[in-house]
Protein backbone atom coordinates (compact mmCIF):
# COMPACT_ATOMS: atom_id res chain seq x y z
CA UNK A 1 0.00 0.00 0.00
CA UNK A 2 3.17 2.25 0.72
CA UNK A 3 3.82 2.63 -2.95
CA UNK A 4 0.24 3.58 -4.02
CA UNK A 5 0.09 6.18 -1.42
CA UNK A 6 3.35 7.35 -2.69
CA UNK A 7 1.83 7.54 -5.84
CA UNK A 8 -1.18 9.84 -4.76
CA UNK A 9 0.48 12.01 -2.75
CA UNK A 10 3.41 12.85 -5.07
CA UNK A 11 0.37 13.12 -7.95
CA UNK A 12 -1.01 16.27 -5.43
CA UNK A 13 2.78 17.77 -4.95
CA UNK A 14 3.43 16.33 -1.59
CA UNK A 15 6.99 15.13 -1.11
CA UNK A 16 7.27 11.11 0.36
CA UNK A 17 10.03 9.08 1.98
CA UNK A 18 10.49 6.02 3.83
CA UNK A 19 12.84 4.90 6.62
CA UNK A 20 13.38 1.68 7.66
CA UNK A 21 14.63 2.86 11.22
CA UNK A 22 13.54 5.66 13.65
CA UNK A 23 17.38 6.63 13.73
CA UNK A 24 17.31 6.60 9.90
CA UNK A 25 14.18 8.85 9.84
CA UNK A 26 15.56 11.36 12.36
CA UNK A 27 19.14 11.85 10.71
CA UNK A 28 17.57 12.57 7.13
CA UNK A 29 14.78 14.72 9.13
CA UNK A 30 17.70 16.96 10.88
CA UNK A 31 19.57 16.84 7.53
CA UNK A 32 16.40 18.04 5.76
CA UNK A 33 16.41 21.47 8.74
CA UNK A 34 19.97 22.26 7.91
CA UNK A 35 19.85 21.64 4.14
CA UNK A 36 16.82 24.04 4.31
CA UNK A 37 17.96 26.52 6.20
CA UNK A 38 16.49 26.56 9.52
CA UNK A 39 17.76 29.17 12.32
CA UNK A 40 16.42 31.73 15.19
CA UNK A 41 15.19 33.91 12.81
CA UNK A 42 11.48 34.61 12.57
CA UNK A 43 10.70 32.84 9.08
CA UNK A 44 12.76 30.22 9.58
CA UNK A 45 12.16 28.58 12.83
CA UNK A 46 11.17 24.64 12.89
CA UNK A 47 8.71 24.36 15.59
CA UNK A 48 7.71 20.43 16.43
CA UNK A 49 4.37 19.02 18.28
CA UNK A 50 4.57 16.29 21.06
CA UNK A 51 4.02 12.66 19.89
CA UNK A 52 5.16 9.08 19.82
CA UNK A 53 8.49 9.51 17.44
CA UNK A 54 9.66 12.79 19.30
CA UNK A 55 8.75 11.40 22.61
CA UNK A 56 10.96 8.09 22.03
CA UNK A 57 13.88 10.23 20.51
CA UNK A 58 16.42 11.65 22.61
CA UNK A 59 16.08 15.16 22.26
CA UNK A 60 19.76 15.45 23.33
CA UNK A 61 20.30 14.67 19.73
CA UNK A 62 18.16 17.89 18.79
CA UNK A 63 20.08 20.50 20.55
CA UNK A 64 22.32 21.69 18.08
CA UNK A 65 19.98 22.75 15.59
CA UNK A 66 19.32 26.01 15.80
CA UNK A 67 15.80 27.26 15.39
CA UNK A 68 14.28 24.18 16.58
CA UNK A 69 11.60 24.78 19.14
CA UNK A 70 9.43 22.46 21.31
CA UNK A 71 7.46 24.86 22.85
CA UNK A 72 4.51 25.53 20.48
CA UNK A 73 2.47 29.06 20.45
CA UNK A 74 0.46 30.58 17.70
CA UNK A 75 3.01 33.11 17.46
CA UNK A 76 6.08 30.70 17.02
CA UNK A 77 4.10 29.02 14.70
CA UNK A 78 2.93 31.68 12.32
CA UNK A 79 6.57 32.59 12.52
CA UNK A 80 8.41 29.36 11.70
CA UNK A 81 9.16 27.76 8.16
CA UNK A 82 9.05 24.69 9.35
CA UNK A 83 6.18 22.59 11.33
CA UNK A 84 6.53 19.29 12.13
CA UNK A 85 3.96 16.41 13.30
CA UNK A 86 3.30 12.84 13.49
CA UNK A 87 0.32 12.10 11.89
CA UNK A 88 -2.05 8.79 12.92
CA UNK A 89 -3.01 7.37 9.27
CA UNK A 90 -2.49 7.85 5.54
CA UNK A 91 -4.96 6.66 2.87
CA UNK A 92 -3.54 4.90 0.29
CA UNK A 93 -6.10 5.72 -2.40
CA UNK A 94 -6.29 8.95 -2.74
CA UNK A 95 -2.62 9.96 -1.01
CA UNK A 96 -4.20 11.53 2.46
CA UNK A 97 -2.69 11.78 6.03
CA UNK A 98 -5.01 11.36 8.94
CA UNK A 99 -4.22 13.25 11.92
CA UNK A 100 -5.95 13.41 15.42
CA UNK A 101 -5.64 17.27 15.84
CA UNK A 102 -7.09 17.05 19.37
CA UNK A 103 -4.40 19.21 20.95
CA UNK A 104 -4.32 22.09 19.56
CA UNK A 105 -0.32 22.53 18.96
CA UNK A 106 -1.00 19.70 16.14
CA UNK A 107 -2.97 21.73 14.24
CA UNK A 108 -0.86 24.96 14.64
CA UNK A 109 2.15 22.81 13.41
CA UNK A 110 0.38 21.73 10.61
CA UNK A 111 -1.39 24.78 9.53
CA UNK A 112 0.69 27.36 9.87
CA UNK A 113 4.59 27.36 8.99
CA UNK A 114 5.27 27.47 5.02
CA UNK A 115 6.46 23.90 5.43
CA UNK A 116 4.37 20.81 6.94
CA UNK A 117 6.89 17.81 8.13
CA UNK A 118 4.32 15.17 8.44
CA UNK A 119 6.22 11.76 10.26
CA UNK A 120 4.07 8.82 9.70
CA UNK A 121 4.09 4.86 10.93
CA UNK A 122 4.08 2.85 7.62
CA UNK A 123 1.70 0.50 9.70
CA UNK A 124 -0.82 3.18 9.60
CA UNK A 125 -1.65 3.39 6.02
CA UNK A 126 -5.05 1.67 5.14
CA UNK A 127 -6.32 1.31 2.19
CA UNK A 128 -9.34 3.67 2.10
CA UNK A 129 -11.85 6.05 3.98
CA UNK A 130 -14.17 3.22 4.89
CA UNK A 131 -11.06 1.10 6.93
CA UNK A 132 -10.44 4.59 8.70
CA UNK A 133 -13.99 4.68 9.97
CA UNK A 134 -13.45 1.52 11.13
CA UNK A 135 -10.60 2.69 13.66
CA UNK A 136 -11.86 6.50 14.32
CA UNK A 137 -14.84 7.05 17.04
CA UNK A 138 -15.91 10.25 17.85
CA UNK A 139 -14.95 8.85 21.60
CA UNK A 140 -11.61 8.72 21.14
CA UNK A 141 -11.17 11.52 18.49
CA UNK A 142 -12.14 15.28 19.38
CA UNK A 143 -10.73 16.57 16.07
CA UNK A 144 -9.75 14.42 13.08
CA UNK A 145 -7.50 16.25 10.48
CA UNK A 146 -7.51 15.29 6.62
CA UNK A 147 -4.31 16.44 4.79
CA UNK A 148 -4.07 15.97 0.83
CA UNK A 149 -0.99 17.44 -0.69
CA UNK A 150 0.07 21.51 0.21
CA UNK A 151 -2.57 24.02 0.34
CA UNK A 152 -4.07 24.80 -2.60
CA UNK A 153 -7.02 26.82 -3.70
CA UNK A 154 -8.61 27.82 -7.21
CA UNK A 155 -10.15 30.96 -8.02
CA UNK A 156 -13.81 31.37 -10.28
CA UNK A 157 -11.14 31.69 -12.97
CA UNK A 158 -10.00 28.29 -12.23
CA UNK A 159 -6.17 30.21 -11.55
CA UNK A 160 -4.31 27.25 -8.87
CA UNK A 161 -2.63 29.02 -5.79
CA UNK A 162 -0.35 27.04 -3.73
CA UNK A 163 -0.40 27.95 0.25
CA UNK A 164 -2.67 30.04 0.70
CA UNK A 165 -4.51 28.62 3.16
CA UNK A 166 -1.75 26.78 5.38
CA UNK A 167 1.79 25.15 4.15
CA UNK A 168 2.89 25.20 0.60
CA UNK A 169 5.04 22.37 0.47
CA UNK A 170 4.51 18.95 2.51
CA UNK A 171 7.22 16.62 3.34
CA UNK A 172 5.58 12.90 4.34
CA UNK A 173 8.38 10.88 6.30
CA UNK A 174 7.46 7.20 6.54
CA UNK A 175 8.81 4.82 9.39
CA UNK A 176 9.15 1.15 9.37
CA UNK A 177 9.48 0.86 12.78
CA UNK A 178 7.42 3.40 14.34
CA UNK A 179 4.26 1.67 15.91
CA UNK A 180 0.54 3.48 14.21
CA UNK A 181 -2.50 3.72 15.77
CA UNK A 182 -4.74 0.16 15.70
Amino acid sequence: MYEQFKVRAEGVSAEVHRFETKGAALEFLVRFLKDEGVSNIPGSYAVWADGPFLNETDRQLLFGLDGLKFQITRELSADARFGISQVDWALADTGTLVQDSTAIEQRLVSSLPTLHIAIAPTSGILPDMPTLLTRVTPANSGYIAMITGPSRTADIERVLTIGVHGPERLVIIFVDDLGGSN
